[in-house]
């Protein structure tokens, strides 16, 4: 069986039997849970196991990864003669950590001028951005990576238009990101990407408002506006180094990013684990090869 845990939360409870065996009365059972480094999980502080041989894994971390087996000893009983019979069933389960994926939103949209070559076009394209810095400000994200191209468009039934393609990056770590994360024990990915959520959000609001503002507000339309539904939006996901991507050994986890498997290694925030063939990596979550 396969179970992935989030990092720092508490793992499922992995149960020491199988359905069939679930639906049976079992005769003194006893359960020797082993963990990936060979030991044996009773009274270790991370573990906590019942006495019906359910075993939960607290605070689960990147090295707490790999395969975790049970073996239930138990009697049958012969019902005529009474004669016992020990008999065990072994279990295994693979878990792995895994965290969410870091969020970056790519946005572009895309704004008529007069002409290609007018100054004013940079004017313009430099007080958006001042704009938009503004309005993501309390929440520790940035643009990042904002461009702009002017092109000709012939549109059906129209004459040539001239247009602004405007892209740019929406990221959650601004400079002093990591002070939101203070007041969170551990990692704080849910809260970052939260927030560059809340940025998208009000970015297509300030977008939404042009659109309407161009619509009701102007009898005579501004040389640069808005070209309605222009705005579109595309999420790119990283992993923190040590964690990938891979929909097909984790297929059941393909949005997540899983920790790397022993014999590969993740330097950066890239969202797949390398393989490493200069050195044996024995651990999971690798950094270096």
């Amino acid at each position: 069986v396969t179970v992935y845990v989030k990092v720092y939360t508490n793992s499922p409870f992995l149960v020491c039997m199988d359905l069939g065996l679930s639906q049976e009365e079992i005769i003194d059972p006893s359960y020797l849970w082993i963990g990936p480094d060979g030991k044996n999980l009773k009274g270790q502080t991370h573990t906590h196991l019942t006495e019906t041989g359910k075993l939960m894994v607290v605070g689960f971390k990147e090295s707490m990864s790999g395969a975790y087996t049970c073996t239930l000893s138990h009697k049958i009983i012969e019902t005529e003669t009474q004669d016992e019979t020990e008999v065990s069933e072994a279990y295994k389960f693979m878990v792995y950590a895994y965290r969410e994926p870091d969020y970056t939103y790519k946005i572009s949209l895309r704004f008529t001028t007069k002409e290609c070559k007018l100054e004013a076009n940079k004017q313009f394209f430099e007080e958006l951005k001042r704009i938009l810095d503004n309005i993501l400000s309390d929440l520790a994200c940035h643009v990042i990576d904002p461009s702009y191209k002017c092109h000709s468009v012939k549109i059906p039934k129209q004459n040539l238009l001239y247009e602004l393609f405007i892209t740019f990056q929406v990221n959650p770590f601004a400079p002093g990101w990591e002070e939101v994360c203070n007041h969170l024990p551990y990692d704080c990915e849910d809260e970052t990407n939260r927030r560059v959520q809340e940025a998208r959000d009000r970015i297509e609001e300030f977008v939404d408002k042009q659109a309407y503002i161009l619509k009701n507000d102007f009898i005579t339309p501004p040389t640069i506006r808005y070209v309605d539904h222009s705005f579109e939006v595309t999420r790119i996901d990283s992993c923190r180094p040590g964690f990938g991507k891979n929909d097909v050994t984790h297929n059941d986890c393909a949005s997540c990013c899983v920790v790397c498997d022993p014999g590969t290694y993740s330097p950066n925030n890239e969202v797949t684990c390398r393989t490493c063939v200069r050195t044996q990596i024995k651990q999971y979550g690798a950094k270096s090869c």
